[in-house]
């Protein structure tokens, strides 16, 4: 597909909103669009950035925001006026249209708490955003033999993008946790592939918990030529790479990320 190297973090990216649409009942897709969006690369899988959100307030200076990344750069705009800083969240390009110059981010909407999924649920066209690329997570080894993808709602974009860009040839397994089986979607994936959606059914069941489960009573056939990728809630992430390294996975066979943690807004 000739992806750029996913490893390889480039600089600042300007755009605005073009126009939302709520996809599924915990899930809002946000269309950006802008001249800049042209000349990002694609990365693939579960490309991601830093994206950097209007202030709710109106006052917002993404002047402060750094043209690349770096511990220098994050604490200069940590000394930046925070009254007009702009917060920012990590997230993960769900479509990216170079030729139309528009990307497509989907956010989890949660009601009022943390602060990108209420944006995204009043985000108007027309608003500014910035991003700073940072590459893709998921770099599967060269004798990948089958994949095991897990992830809550949270992770979903990521398994998404990993999923529609796999091999034809991948096998393996998919585990997705959401919040209500109409937050189900049509993914894109390899024949091999199972995909296992599997829906939480009270309100305040503990997200991560029937995915983990699941988790549990996976063994890899070959643990020498798995590759797994774990994102979304840190104790679902922490915990099912306990397992995988317990079933005798090697440890640089497994990527992983806990992208937000229970009781923490987001």
């Amino acid at each position: 597909m000739g992806f750029s190297d996913g490893r390889k973090i480039t600089g600042l990216y300007r755009a605005e909103v073009a126009r939302t649409e709520r996809i599924t009942p915990h899930m809002v897709r946000v269309t950006l669009r802008g001249d800049d969006l042209a000349r990002l690369p694609r990365r693939g899988y579960d490309h991601w950035f830093r994206l950097f959100l209007p202030r709710s307030d109106g006052e917002t200076n993404f002047d402060a925001v750094p043209e690349h990344f770096t511990f220098g750069s994050y604490l200069k705009y940590l000394t930046s006026k925070s009254g007009t800083r702009p917060p920012f969240r990590n997230y993960t390009i769900r479509a990216h249209r170079p030729d139309a110059g528009e990307l497509d981010i989907d956010f989890v909407a949660h009601g009022d708490a943390g602060i990108a999924g209420p944006w995204a649920q009043r985000a108007q066209p027309g608003e500014s955003v910035v991003f700073i690329d940072q590459g893709r997570g998921f770099d599967p080894m060269a004798d990948t033999e089958s994949v095991l993808l897990v992830g809550d709602e949270s992770a979903l974009p990521a398994i998404a993008g990993i999923l529609r860009d796999l091999a034809p040839e991948t096998s393996g397994v998919a585990i997705i946790e959401v919040p209500d089986a109409a937050d189900q979607q049509d993914l894109e994936a390899p024949a091999g592939i199972q995909v296992r959606w599997l829906a939480r059914t009270h309100p305040h069941e503990r997200p991560g918990v029937l995915a983990l489960d699941e988790v549990r009573g996976y063994v890899p056939d070959r643990a020498d030529s798995v590759h797994a990728y774990l994102a979304g809630e840190q104790h679902l992430v922490a915990e099912s790479r306990r397992h995988l390294v317990a079933s005798g996975v090697p440890k640089s066979r497994i990527s992983f990320t806990g992208y937000w943690k229970v009781g923490k807004a987001g």
